[in-house]
C-alpha cells in the first residue's frame, strides 16, 4: 500500500481544502479536518479509477522541499499521509484465528446487516485503513 501526501489548508471563511502535489487535478474538501482527510482518500481512489496510471508518490521530505509546496507551507497548511490502493478485483482465501465469541458476534452482526462474514470484515478493514 502506498501513501500520498496531502496538503491541507483552511481559510478562516472556508472549509478545509485538500490537494495532492503528486497528483495534479486531484483535490477534495471537508467541513472538518477529519472529514477532509476521509474525503481525500475517496478522491484519490476516484481519480485513479478515472485517469491514467497514478504517479509514484514522493516522501514528505521531498514534498516539503518542492518550491511550489513551499508557498503553501508559508500559508499555514498541514500535511497528511493518505493511504491508497485500488481493489485487485480478485479475491483470495485467508485463514484467520480469533476468539470464538468474537467470531460469533461478527457473524450475527454481518447477518443482521445483510452481509457475509468476509464482506463485513472487509468493510471494517477499509474503514480502519481509510479513516
Amino acid at each position: 500500500m502506498r501513501h500520498y501526501i496531502a496538503v491541507i489548508h483552511k481559510d478562516s471563511d472556508s472549509s478545509y481544502g485538500v490537494h495532492f502535489p503528486d497528483v495534479p487535478g486531484c483535490f477534495s474538501a471537508g467541513d472538518t479536518l477529519d472529514e477532509a482527510i476521509r474525503n481525500a482518500g475517496e478522491a484519490l481512489r476516484f481519480f485513479a479509477e478515472n485517469s491514467e496510471p497514478m504517479p509514484v508518490p514522493r516522501s514528505l521530505e521531498e514534498i516539503r522541499a518542492d518550491p511550489q509546496v513551499g508557498q503553501d507551507i508559508g500559508l499555514g497548511c498541514t500535511f497528511a499521509a493518505i493511504p491508497f490502493f485500488l481493489d485487485a478485483h480478485r479475491t483470495v482465501r485467508a485463514n484467520l484465528t480469533m476468539d470464538a465469541a468474537l467470531l460469533e458476534a461478527i457473524d450475527v452482526t454481518a447477518k443482521a446487516r445483510g452481509q457475509t462474514r468476509s464482506g463485513f470484515l472487509a468493510s471494517i478493514a477499509r474503514k480502519e485503513i481509510f479513516e
